[in-house]
């Protein structure tokens, strides 16, 4: 495992155009930053490639200034591009062998896992972490799939030592349970793209996970 990443995963914030309230990337990023984001996902499904390497050169200026990861979505090729932190991989997208192949042993990979068979197939394709969801119900991602819950992410966290992101309807108000049940951080979209203050709103999530943690 890459050196201190599980004390660097606590706090993901992925981007979504949907959800920022018609502010650009780099603003709700810079904003979620000065709350106390560590891990920056950029995310966009429908961009074009050239709009997200231009996104993603912005955001790996500024998480370097800010001593934050950046992860790319699905995008290997605009992981590279942008020399990221590293990339994360959903079920349906690039399989977790040829994503590790492709960004090497030194670049974080993270996978999507909602049970154990996935989880067990991410970890032997080479995953850095886990991200394991949903956990609530969620409106930000259409194909989540249904809630595993606390519980379902507490099975996995007894199963295996790779650190585990929990993602999906994540609040201030339940990433305690979250925590508790086994996670080395979370992962969110609304609760922080979509509130009015993004800063406050981050460094609510985060002062939560730190006296969890603590």
């Amino acid at each position: 495992m890459h050196e201190n990443l599980r004390s660097r995963l606590a706090l993901h914030v992925l981007t979504d155009r949907k959800w920022s309230q018609g502010r650009d990337t780099l603003t709700v990023i810079r904003a979620a930053l000065d709350g106390g984001a560590t891990v920056i996902q950029l995310r966009d499904k429908t961009a074009s490639t050239r709009m997200l390497i231009e996104e993603g050169m912005a955001l790996r200026a500024l998480t370097r200034e800010r001593h934050a990861l950046l992860i790319i979505n699905d995008r290997i090729d605009v992981a590279l591009a942008v020399d990221a932190d590293g990339a994360h991989v959903g079920q349906d997208d690039l399989p977790g062998e040829l994503a590790r192949q492709l960004l090497g042993p030194e670049r974080i990979l993270g996978i999507s896992a909602g049970n154990r068979q996935e989880a067990a197939s991410a970890i032997a394709a080479g995953a850095d972490y886990l991200g394991v969801g949903p956990i609530y119900a969620t409106t930000t991602k259409a194909d989540a799939g249904k809630a595993i819950g606390t519980q379902g992410l507490a099975e996995l966290a007894a199963c295996y030592a790779i650190p585990l992101v929990a993602i999906g309807g994540i609040t201030a108000e339940n990433c305690r349970a979250a925590m508790l049940a086994g996670a080395a951080g979370v992962a969110v979209i609304s609760a922080v793209v979509a509130a009015n203050d993004i800063t406050v709103a981050t460094r609510r999530l985060a002062d939560t996970l730190w006296a969890t943690h603590s």
